[in-house]
């Protein structure tokens, strides 16, 4: 126990808790992207889906999914806080002038797109899974609710904004986990970039559908 202590004390333990984490929860967020689409299928689809998830298992299954992704979250936040708090502590004055040679802006907006995020998922949550932000929330009704929603245009405009910062959090995120677990190398760096920006990309791609598709007047 006192090696795992010293271990996830490290910056190296930090950094493969944010990178195993970060596994759990780009593939949450791929599969989620996924059953979403079930949305253009109408809602017979949409609703078998949500019917799907919730009977897996007799309902254990989601639950034992949500605690998941719940210390999945509760991990990756901790581990970049420290991490953050151990950069600003190894240089507490700022530089008088900075230029970026290495950074991309996705690197940079890390620390303020990660805060964004959990308020998004804070808000989707009770927008559609327990309803209280829902202005006529039907427990069952999947493809209702989000027909119903997504025709606000300050929930369309928050939405499309998470998502913006999602891409730029995933496309880093998904570059940065790769390289913890030992994928950094100038042969594997290109394929490293575009699995990242395909990742990003076709999440991001797919979920800004689902507001501006429902909020134009294609899914109804």
């Amino acid at each position: 126990m006192q090696s795992v202590a010293t271990f996830l004390g490290s910056t190296l333990g930090k950094k493969v808790v944010m990178a195993a984490t970060g596994v759990v929860l780009v593939g949450f967020v791929f599969a989620h992207m996924t059953g979403n689409l079930q949305l253009y299928l109408g809602p017979e689809a949409m609703n078998a889906y949500g019917r799907l998830l919730h009977e897996l298992g007799h309902g254990g299954a989601l639950w034992v999914a949500r605690a998941v992704l719940l210390v999945s979250v509760g991990l990756h936040i901790w581990a970049a806080t420290s991490l953050t708090l151990l950069s600003r502590a190894a240089r507490p004055v700022a530089y008088k002038r900075q230029s970026w040679t290495e950074s991309t802006y996705a690197s940079r907006t890390m620390r303020w797109s990660g805060p964004i995020l959990l308020l998004f998922i804070l808000f989707h949550l009770a927008h559609f899974t327990t309803g209280q932000a829902h202005p006529q929330f039907v427990e069952g009704d999947v493809y209702g609710n989000m027909v119903v929603g997504f025709q606000s245009l300050p929930v369309v405009v928050f939405y499309v904004a998470a998502m913006l910062c999602l891409g730029l959090h995933l496309y880093h995120g998904t570059w940065s986990m790769l390289q913890t677990l030992g994928l950094s190398h100038p042969r594997y760096n290109p394929w490293r970039h575009a699995l990242a920006t395909l990742l990003s990309v076709a999440v991001v791609g797919a979920n800004l559908t689902f507001p501006l598709a429902v909020f134009f007047g294609f899914v109804s």
